[in-house]
Formats: structure tokens, sequence, C-alpha cells
């Protein structure tokens, strides 16, 4: 039996609608939103004492549904097929006397202006309005103009929709324009029995009258039916929100289905002001067979390590999964503008939502563990917040790592989960002559970690790396006591100059960095300062190098290229393409002395691109070492003018461990973890 219609315009015709209820017999048919599922957002708007009309009603038993709850009796139901019309009045005609059924076009209706205080509406206008077709976009300003005609100032037109988004926004756009007030509800779904993966919606629109010239537009949107509304503030946001929901919806549909072979992202937002409060990670490892009890947990990634390898990564997630033993793990990383109360909070305000991202087969009553590192979920303190005109928006925070340590962070919002910029924290220690006070038991606040900057560690693998490049200067004794030039493009908060700084003594440091609000922040919150073997130019280091290039040719023993990209459309984050087109690498070589060294960070996901990168850079240096940072993608590259200056892994190991026996002075403070020697120990000769 064929009941689908042969083109979409059939949807708007009476013969077709005849057909199809005479073939279906009488059983109801219900387009999308059972009865339970929609009570809760009709009882917001329908009174006992409301005379309701039900356009476009066919054989739904919602009307009669809400005349035997009691919701409301005076229900009016229209319909253009004379078919359903016979059907309906033969089957409530005599059991719900004060409910009528007629056949009427909804486009051209008999009832007297203001006659209703509620127009309901059940799939129909996502029948009608199929296309945006002139023709049917017209038929749509019809059918608005007379719902808006029949109801009272004050009265709803309830929509019950699929919202399509031409749909959603042609009703919308009409009647914010006509001075209602719209809000959307997205309606709960049932569960198991939900017909379809995509959610349901209801269009309330509140009649007011129309006030002369711009009044402001109120649109809002109800995530689900116990929250209160959300205002947004245009028609274009209300889409991109209802669209979200239903992305969100598909999702959840797919992954209650099949295990996700990749893993899938998503943000939950605040409710009240709309910002990422969660982002979750969902992670499947089909290789693991997990025990009944272990198919599903949550992982709680303490706050301020959600850049570490293992939170930060696919490669990470996976193996944490795997590690944890679940076949199925969300990880849930919690953002830095939010306050949370603790792992039990996060667990009332997450066990409902997570839910929906359970594993196909899970049963619903079954505990699903909250997992964390330690118990907790960390400390994070914002101490900085502002915007640059060239880095745009940034904080610095202060987070707790794994055990004691405290970290100092640079972040650029544009790229939150890279950390621009670390350095660890030294424990406060009292001032000459000031005792500690016995009396005053108060603890130290965990949220309010030591402020002084270790400036003996670097916390960046690749600065660790970009120092022990130095062991590949020339000469027989490239020990901290040698005079040595230095330049650094890239300030950022400084760690990697001020360690070249204060461990060569002899060392001379010019910095260049492009940004004036980075070197405040620097100043101000890493431990950075000037001197004579310290200076900073603030310039763009493309024009600088050009310039002292033209000047003063081979005068640095090193350059260090630390500079990220802010164009995040390339595939190469650091540095920008401009840093290492040939004619600027030539300029670099100039400014280098023969024997001296130019070390880059390399940051390029794009493989093309990077072989791209590696091979101007063989064209322009003979000799070209490569370091790979385990566990990130970063490379750093040593660059020598000169092929005479290569050196075996042998000669490589004893001059690391020359260097860093030297800077290693009795006295000064040296992290026994940073070891040279193994820096060097994965350089490969390109």
């Amino acid at each position: 039996m064929e009941l689908l219609p042969r083109s979409p315009a059939e949807f708007g015709s009476a013969r077709y609608w005849d057909r199809f209820f005479r073939q279906r017999g009488q059983r109801a048919f219900e387009w999308y939103g059972a009865f339970p599922e929609l009570c809760p957002v009709l009882h917001k708007y329908v009174r006992p004492r409301d005379k309701v009309l039900v356009v476009g009603c066919g054989n739904s038993e919602l009307s009669e549904q809400m005349y035997d709850v009691g919701m409301c009796e005076d229900i009016v139901n229209i319909d253009i097929s004379d078919a359903v019309i016979r059907q309906m009045q033969e089957r409530s005609g005599s059991r719900r006397p004060k409910m009528s059924y007629l056949l009427m076009d909804m486009l051209q209706m008999d009832f007297p202006d203001a006659h209703f205080q509620v127009v309901l509406d059940k799939g129909t206008l996502d029948a009608l309005l199929t296309d945006e077709e002139e023709a049917t976009l017209a038929k749509a300003d019809q059918m608005f103009a007379e719902i808006s005609r029949v109801l009272q100032v004050g009265g709803r037109y309830l929509c019950v929709s699929l919202a399509q988004a031409h749909v959603l926004k042609k009703a919308v756009e009409y009647f914010s324009q006509e001075g209602w007030v719209v809000r959307v509800h997205q309606v709960a779904s049932s569960g198991d029995n939900q017909q379809f993966a995509l959610p349901v919606f209801v269009y309330v629109m509140t009649k007011f009258r129309k006030i002369p010239g711009s009044a402001p537009q109120i649109l809002e949107i109800c995530p689900e039916e116990q929250d209160k509304p959300m205002r947004v503030e245009s028609v274009e946001r209300l889409v991109a929100a209802v669209k979200d929901r239903q992305h969100y919806a598909l999702l959840c549909s797919q992954l209650s289905k099949i295990p996700c072979r990749e893993q899938v992202s998503l943000d939950l937002c605040d409710k009240e002001n709309g910002k990422p409060r969660y982002t979750l990670h969902v992670v499947d490892s089909p290789s693991v067979k997990p025990l009944r009890e272990n198919r599903f947990a949550i992982f709680i990634i303490p706050q301020g390590r959600e850049t570490e390898w293992l939170f930060g990564t696919e490669e990470g997630r996976r193996q944490l999964a795997a590690s944890a033993g679940f076949g199925r793990l969300v990880t849930v990383a919690l953002h830095r503008e939010q306050h949370y109360e603790g792992m039990a909070g996060i667990q009332a305000e997450l066990s409902g939502k997570v839910m929906e991202l359970a594993p196909p087969g899970l049963p619903a009553r079954q505990q699903v563990p909250f997992l964390s590192v330690g118990g907790d979920i960390g400390v994070r303190a914002v101490r900085h917040h502002d915007t640059s005109p060239l880095s745009g928006e940034y904080v610095v925070e202060d987070v707790k790592g794994d055990g004691t340590c405290y970290f100092r962070r640079l972040i650029f919002l544009c790229n939150r989960n890279v950390v621009q910029s670390e350095a660890r924290l030294l424990a406060p220690t009292p001032l000459p002559g000031q005792k500690k006070r016995r009396k005053d038991k108060k603890k130290p606040s965990p949220a309010d970690p030591p402020a002084a900057i270790d400036k003996s560690y670097l916390c960046c693998e690749h600065h660790r790396a970009m120092v022990a490049g130095l062991c590949l200067l020339g000469g027989p004794d490239p020990l901290p006591g040698a005079s040595l030039a230095v330049l650094v493009v890239g300030l950022g908060g400084g760690s990697l100059p001020l360690f070249i700084h204060d461990y060569f003594s002899q060392a001379h440091v010019a910095v260049v960095e492009i940004d004036p609000s980075m070197l405040e922040v620097a100043t101000r919150w890493f431990g950075f300062s000037q001197g004579d073997r310290m200076q900073v130019h603030v310039s763009d280091g493309l024009d600088y190098v050009a310039k002292l290039a033209a000047e003063a040719p081979a005068q640095y023993d090193a350059i260090m290229f630390d500079v990220d990209s802010k164009d995040l459309t390339v595939g190469m984050s650091c540095p920008p393409p401009a840093f290492v087109e040939k004619p600027f690498l030539q300029k670099v070589k100039t400014i280098l002395k023969p024997e001296g060294i130019f070390v880059l960070n390399l940051v390029c996901r794009d493989a093309q691109l990077k072989e791209s990168v590696l091979a101007t850079l063989r064209d322009v240096f003979p000799l070209l070492y490569t370091r790979r940072i385990e566990g990130e993608v970063n490379e750093i590259l040593f660059c020598q003018p000169s092929p005479e200056g290569r050196r075996d892994p042998v000669e490589l190991g004893a001059r690391a461990r020359a260097l860093e026996g030297a800077l290693r002075e009795p006295g000064r403070p040296w992290d026994s973890s940073y070891v040279l020697a193994d820096m060097l120990q994965a350089v490969k000769i390109l």
C-alpha cells in the first residue's frame, strides 16, 4: 500500500489526504511526539477554560488525550480531508460532546477574529513548508496570517515540529517581526520508545499588540521542558541553538546503537550564559573485553591538566581508556571560566546527561563510576585575564600539577588547549627575620599556590631540546663561560631566554617580540627582566632579521625561533609560514656566524607542508639535525651553515655531558631530570 506522496506539493492536497486516511483506516497516525512527551509543555500554555483550535488535526489522538485528562475540553479540530473529519466525528462525537471536528482549510478559516486563546499545530507547518519555493512561502505567510487573525491578544500558537532550519527560521522571523514573544521548547524524549532520532520541538508564539517602531525581539529557548528559558539575541542564534541540539540527539542515537570507531568530541554549555562548561570525548576500546560492570565509566580530568598528552591527545585518551579497562570511557575536561562544586557536584550535574552517551545494551539502572586522578578535580586559579590587539584574549593561570608542584601558564584562548608558556612555581620562603606564626592554624588554601618563579626549571620539553642544541656550536669549548651572542625570536613567558641568560654567564641575549603585551606579561607574571646581557626589541621578527642582514651580518652564535602562528587555518602552528620561506631563511643565515647554529621549533600537522619546509631548510643550511619531542607534534630542527660542523652521536654525547657538568655549578639550582645528553640521544641528521 503506497501512502507516501509522489511530490512534496501533495502534502497540501485534500485529495492526497483523503486517499491517505481511507487507506490507513482507523489506526491513529502520529507524525511525532506522543502525548506523554508533549504533555509537560502543553500544560504550561493550555488552560482548562481556553478555547483551542487544532489545525490539520488528521486522525491524531492528541486532542482526544487532552480532552480525556481534563487539560481542556473546548477544542475545535479542522482538516482539509473530508475522509478523516468523518472518521474523527464518528470516533469522538458521542464520547466527547464539547469537542468538534470541522472540514476547513486553515488558509481560509471561517472563524471570527480573536476567537481562540490557543492554536495548536502538530506537524502541519512541517507538512506545508516542504521547500523554500516562492509559492510555498506564500502559503506559509497565509497560514500565519490566519492564525494571527483568529488568536486573541495574549493567545498562544503552539507548533509541534522537527524544526528543520528553513521551517523554524520562517516561523520565528514572521512572528517576531509582528512583535510576538517567541520561545522554543525541546521536548524530552521517552528513551527507547522514541520514534525519531531527531528531537521534537514546540514553538510557542505569544501574541502581543504590535508596537510602532523597532521594538526589541524577544527570542528564547528551553533546552528541556524543566529548564528555565534562555534568551538569545537573534533569529540566527536561535536556529543555531536548535541545530546544536539536533546534532547532539543524532550523536546520542548513533552512540547508543554502535561503538564509535573514531573519538567523538562535544561541548556541554552553561545554562545561564551559554559558554562551554564541559568538553567531553567519547572513547571506545574495541580490544577491551570488559566485565559487565566495567562497560562504561566517566573520567574527570583535573583542572589544568587537560593539555597533558594523556588527556589532550587522541592517542593519549585511547591509552587511558584501555588501561582503565572500560569498553567506553567518556573523558570530561573542565573549563577555566566556570566554577565547580567538587567531584560530588560534578557527578550530580553530569550523571543524567552522560547516560545519554552510554554504549549499546547498557542496563538503564546500572551504576556508572566517575573516575579521576587522586579522586579530586585539581586546582586552577586564573591570575590575569586580558586581551591583546595582536595575540587576542589570553589568561595567566596557576595550576596544580601531578604531586605537590604548581605551575604558571600562559594560554591564548583562541587555541585554549595549547600551553604557550609554562614555569614552575617555588614554595614561598620566610623573609630574613620573619618567624612563622605558630598560633595561626589556618591552612594555606589550595587555590592560592606560591608565586615565585623557579627560573632553573624548563617546563617545556622543546625548550630543553633547544638549549641542548647549543652543544652543536663550533669550537672546542662551548661551555657556559664562553662569550655567546644569542638571538631569540618569540618571547612568550620568557623562560627560554631567561635560562640561557642565567646559566651561560657570558651570553648576551637579544629577544624579538612583536606583541608589547607579552613583554608586560613575562615581566609581571613570569619573573622576566632586562639588563646588560638581556635586551628585548618590540618588533616584527621578519623586519628585525631583514634589517640586521642588511646592516650587520654574521653576528650571532645562535638564533632560536619559537614563534606561534595566529593563523589557525594553516596546518603549521609554529612558526608562521613567512618565517620558513627561502628568502627569509637566507637572511637568517646571513646574520649567523659560519660556525653558528639556527634552532627552529616546528609544529606542523600537515605532512606535505612539513616536507616542503624541510626541503627549503636543506636548500639553505647544508647541515640539518632533527629532534622529535615524544608525545607532542613539536620537532626541533638544528640548522648549521657549514657541513664541516657535522658531529657523530658519541661526540655529541661527550659535548652534552661536558656542558651539563659546567652548568651544574655548586650552589646553583639544577633540575635533576634535565639531562642534556638524553636530549640529544634521539637527534637525527636529515
